[in-house]
């Protein structure tokens, strides 16, 4: 009986620690950069920020793309990551700061500190980057791209336009709030959430090849049908992460 119970519990444990990532040094260092907002370093371990970096393979050197930047949490993050030999170009649309003139205080706030940080903010539909990228991440922002401002068909172009931004085997990581089936994503407006099935499906059409997906923000008891800044389940929502890359 004994014996049952041992290997069953290692059979469960064992999809969980497929999901356990090793955090670089430089990601170690970079998370604990004397710069970073207290009140940001104190998020760290509930947004398995280490581990979502190392999951990347995010390094020093790299030129990365902080896509749709919000607060600037992961562009502070970034930066002594890379290091000086790498760049980041913390990005916020121009309709976003057009309708809230606050990401546009965030973002100055959030590169100030920073030498090897551009800061860009031209409109959704003219993104462009100066050098081809490692990487480009985007946190709980794609659903944002099916918003009723946006026109039919805006997402997947600016999904066009990230790969084309991409160096060849340069990566996409995506990480937002799960939603129940919902290929017409209707429910970007009602709940900011996107179905990560209709997410794929969209980012695979312009050329990215799909890699693999971590478990490290799922939460079951999220039944996917509340809006994500509803008190109950803000910062509890089932998340999915996905990491895409450009063929070579």
């Amino acid at each position: 009986m004994k014996l049952f119970v041992t290997t069953a519990l290692l059979a469960l444990a064992t999809p969980l620690a497929a999901q356990a990532q090793a955090v670089p040094p430089a990601v170690t260092a970079a998370l604990a950069d004397p710069a970073r907002p207290e009140a940001q370093r104190a998020r760290d371990a509930a947004r398995h920020s280490g581990e979502l970096l190392a999951f990347a393979g995010i390094k020093p050197g790299d030129k990365v793309a902080d896509f749709l930047m919000g607060g600037g949490y992961w562009t502070r993050i970034l930066a002594p990551l890379v290091g000086p030999q790498g760049h980041v170009y913390a990005y916020q649309a121009a309709e976003f700061i057009q309708y809230r003139a606050a990401y546009g205080d965030e973002q100055k706030a959030a590169v100030a500190d920073y030498k090897n940080v551009t800061a860009k903010s031209e409109s959704l539909g003219a993104i462009s980057f100066p050098e081809p990228l490692d990487a480009i991440i985007t946190v709980q922002n794609y659903h944002d791209l099916h918003l009723k401002f946006a026109p039919p068909g805006a997402a997947k172009g600016i999904a066009a336009q990230l790969f084309a931004a991409l160096k060849p085997g340069g990566v996409l990581l995506v990480i937002d709030h799960a939603a129940n089936a919902d290929p017409g994503f209707t429910a970007a407006d009602t709940l900011h959430r996107i179905d990560p099935a209709a997410a794929r499906a969209e980012i695979e059409s312009v050329g990215f090849k799909f890699e693999v997906e971590s478990q490290l923000l799922r939460n079951s008891a999220d039944d996917h049908t509340a809006n994500v800044f509803t008190p109950a389940i803000r910062g509890k929502t089932d998340q999915f992460v996905h990491l895409y890359r450009k063929p070579k």
